[in-house]
């Protein structure tokens, strides 16, 4: 099943009201992004990668054309980038998105965009509604909880365990 990663723009705006500027991200191959590189990066708006990738195909061509490789390693060579926009467009795709400060608030996985979209705000709004709106419970860019925190579950330590321990060493410091 393929995997979608959800985005939204800002952490003021992941709310009810900018639900309709979220941006589902599939991961895996894109057959399209293989096949029309540059036309697909203009398509998504991803100019420094456009760029890159324009700067790559130049490098490799000139660098390529003065070693006196064939026709056929230049277009192996090719073909070789042109897959490797395929399995990376995603990645790229994510990557732009968290230069321009959306975040990502979810994984999800679904089998097409539509499923992909019901469950995430299926469980988004749950989320939203039990926490009464309280976007840093929902922010997984937050810092982990402190064990100092009083009355948390998380703040008292294991207990140390017995005499009874299967293991090599026993005792933090013992004779091994």
């Amino acid at each position: 099943m393929p995997v979608y990663t959800v985005h939204a723009p800002s952490a003021s705006a992941a709310d009810f009201r900018a639900t309709d500027k979220f941006i589902f991200v599939r991961d895996g191959f894109h057959f399209w992004a293989m096949v029309f590189g540059p036309l697909w990066l203009i398509w998504k708006r991803l100019w420094l990668a456009l760029l890159g990738w324009i700067i790559a195909i130049v490098a490799l061509e000139i660098v390529l054309a003065r070693l006196g490789a064939g026709s056929a390693a230049i277009v192996s060579a090719d073909v070789m980038v042109a897959l490797l926009m395929g399995f990376e467009a995603a990645s790229l795709q994510r990557w732009t998105l968290s230069r321009r400060n959306w975040r990502q608030l979810d994984v999800v996985v679904a089998d097409d965009e539509e499923t992909a979209e019901r469950r995430f705000f299926d469980r988004w709004t749950a989320k939203q509604r039990a926490f009464g709106n309280d976007q840093s419970a929902v922010d997984r860019g937050g810092p982990p909880p402190t064990r100092d925190v009083a009355g948390q579950p998380f703040s008292k330590p294991p207990p140390l365990p017995g005499s009874s321990i299967i293991g090599l060493f026993p005792e933090p410091g013992g004779s091994r």
